[in-house]
């Protein structure tokens, strides 16, 4: 290959610093053919054809000629790619009426315009006076086929080719030296610039391809949108006597279709008084078909909870494995038999066990998601029934489970930490004792300093725990904060409840003592006193309920009445809230208003305003229940 390129180089030096002029064409010819190559610009025979010559050459330019595969040192293998800094080096052009000489290649190339779309125009400037129309065709003839020329009076011309790509051909000529003949006249020589043109014709021409192309990928698309689409559903069939029987006959099995088709029909307005007996029939067979759906779909949930059931037992058994396996390596970890292992395999050991108990520990966390879940879907029929057994259960669930939750991890840890003291105590006694000689003195090591290692690492994990059980001591008290916070917010939601009751049983009472003239002092002795007394009693318990509890309690309690004594006409929640969050910023609007929801001899909530502008005003009213009690 690289003879063919050092080839090929040298001829065309050879051709460019020949300096011979040329008379005899028939000779230049026949010496060309002779060497493989085209000759230049004249239309002879070629040695080989076109599909056997270096591909990405055209032979009509006279750039680098059609090679012979027949040459030695010549192979078929195209030339490997020019890199765009390389400068094309052009060669002298010969035609019948005129030569074409390249431009110095030290020059700049000529410079072009931007290409217009669908460009099969160029302009050409520059050309001799005494150029005629023939000799710019016999030019321009080797870039394609011409449609049209229209030549100026004014040195230039505008050449249509049949094809985009002939246009880059002819861009190739810019710059070259036109002679006519071998004249020096000023007349027959000049420096032709060739550049793009912008005409009607190609632009319309490219539009109206544009459009096709168009056209043809709407096209595509819509025949993928077809095949994509699924197909439509069957037909429905029209109303008639016929059909209904047949569809009745149908609606007795289990088709889906049938029902569908029912459907159609009703919607369509076929029922009418002559058919709305065959109408009521078949939708008295539709409904027969509920029972069976029912009984399928309890089929199914008992299928579903066998799996369920199969799913945990499964996994309890998976749990006792791991279980077994950690007390496996526990036993390991002993006295007895750690001191026997090497430091890899104590290492190994080591490692083994804390990726079982952390698979072991998400696996119970699993189970106890999974019973947690079971035990909420069967409280969640008699949960419904007793709002206030419901409150009670998920208070009473909550407490129970984070306390058995932290209950076990405090006696986990006490349990290890324990082990890990006696394990401490005898080392201790060990250490303090002395090591025993042995035979082996790498073993007599491992007595002498592996129970001082032993003893330090023992001190970390027993630090380690007492932060746990510090940080576990910790969640205890929040959680306990958070058990106090919902008792106390049940706590007010019985004293509503019995507030309100007090209410009914006193409007109860009211009414009949209205409705009962004769009997009014028989029941007022058995019936009003005693449920006034029992009143009376539920109310005093309702004040002990909503007592103040805590000392923060009392201090905002001072805070609210001395904010709305000061404001008589009542203020809103916001507003109160604002003003105390400037003293702490812990307290939320929602614990003000139950505060004073629990007081209702101290403060009452009025409706203020019109309209748009009705809001909720909070008073103080302990001096007027003062007085009146």
């Amino acid at each position: 290959m690289a003879s063919a390129a050092d080839g090929v180089g040298s001829l065309g030096a050879e051709q460019n610093h020949l300096s011979v002029p040329v008379t005899d064409h028939g000779a230049w010819a026949t010496a060309m053919n002779n060497l493989g190559i085209m000759p230049v610009g004249i239309s002879g025979q070629q040695l080989v054809s076109d599909s056997l010559c270096i591909q990405r050459f055209d032979p009509g330019l006279g750039l680098i000629a059609p090679i012979n595969p027949m040459m030695a040192g010549i192979s078929l293998v195209p030339p490997p790619p020019v890199p765009p800094d390389m400068p094309v080096i052009k060669e002298i052009i010969h035609c019948k009426s005129c030569t074409l000489f390249p431009q110095n290649p030290n020059l700049p190339p000529p410079s072009t315009r931007e290409r217009p779309p669908g460009c099969k125009t160029v302009f050409v400037g520059g050309l001799p006076e005494n150029a005629t129309e023939e000799i710019i065709r016999e030019v321009f003839d080797q870039c394609g086929e011409i449609t049209a020329i229209r030549k100026s009076k004014k040195n230039f011309c505008h050449i249509r080719f049949s094809e985009e790509f002939m246009v880059d051909k002819a861009i190739y000529l810019s710059g070259y030296r036109m002679r006519i003949g071998s004249s020096t006249d000023k007349k027959d020589s000049g420096r032709i610039h060739v550049d793009f043109a912008q005409a009607r014709d190609d632009l319309y021409e490219w539009e109206c391809k544009q459009r096709l192309l168009a056209r043809e990928e709407r096209h595509r698309r819509k025949i993928h949108e077809d095949r994509l689409r699924p197909p439509s559903p069957p037909p429905i069939v029209h109303y008639s006597e016929h059909e209904a029987a047949m569809l009745a006959e149908r609606l007795k099995g289990d088709s889906a279709e049938a029902t569908a088709v029912l459907f159609t029909w009703i919607d369509r307005g076929e029922v009418n008084r002559r058919t709305a007996n065959h109408f009521y029939s078949m939708i008295q067979s539709a409904n027969s078909h509920v029972r069976r759906l029912m009984s399928e779909k309890a089929q199914h949930e008992e299928e579903m909870e066998r799996a369920k059931e199969a799913f945990k037992n499964a996994l309890l058994a998976i749990l006792t494995q791991f279980e077994q396996i950690t007390a496996v390596f526990t036993a390991a970890t002993r006295q007895k038999a750690w001191d026997h292992f090497s430091k890899a395999q104590r290492k190994n050991i080591d490692i083994w066990r804390k990726q079982c108990e952390e698979l072991r520990n998400a696996h119970s966390e699993e189970i106890m998601g999974i019973r947690r879940e079971e035990e909420m879907e069967m409280s969640d029929d008699d949960l419904d029934e007793n709002p206030c057994k419901k409150m009670r259960v998920e208070e009473n669930g909550v407490c129970d489970q984070t306390q058995a939750s932290l209950r076990e991890e405090n006696d986990s840890l006490r349990w290890q930490l324990d082990s890990y003291r006696s394990e401490v105590e005898l080392l201790r006694k060990e250490q303090s004792r002395g090591g025993r000689p042995d035979d082996d003195h790498t073993h007599s090591q491992t007595h002498t300093h592996g129970p001082e290692a032993q003893i330090q690492l023992l001190q970390q994990s027993m630090l380690n725990m007492q932060q746990q059980l510090l940080s576990l001591q910790e969640k205890l008290t929040s959680k306990e904060a958070e058990l106090e916070q919902a008792r106390e917010e049940h706590r007010y939601l019985e004293g509503e409840v019995l507030s309100l009751r007090d209410k009914l049983l006193l409007s109860s009472a009211g009414e009949a003592v209205e409705g009962t003239n004769g009997e009014l002092h028989e029941k007022g002795i058995n019936g009003c006193v005693p449920s006034l007394y029992h009143s009376r009693e539920r109310r005093a318990e309702v004040i002990v309920r909503g007592a103040v509890v805590s000392e923060k309690e009392a201090l905002l309690l001072g805070i609210i009445s001395t904010f709305l004594h000061v404001h008589p006409f009542g203020a809103n929640l916001e507003y109160l809230w604002s003003y105390i969050q400037r003293l702490d910023s812990k307290v939320s609007a929602g614990e003000l208003e139950r505060l004073m929801v629990r007081l209702p001899s101290m403060f009452r909530q009025e409706l203020s305003g019109v309209g748009a502008t009705l809001e909720k005003r909070w008073k103080f009213c302990g001096f007027n229940s003062l007085g009146s009690a």
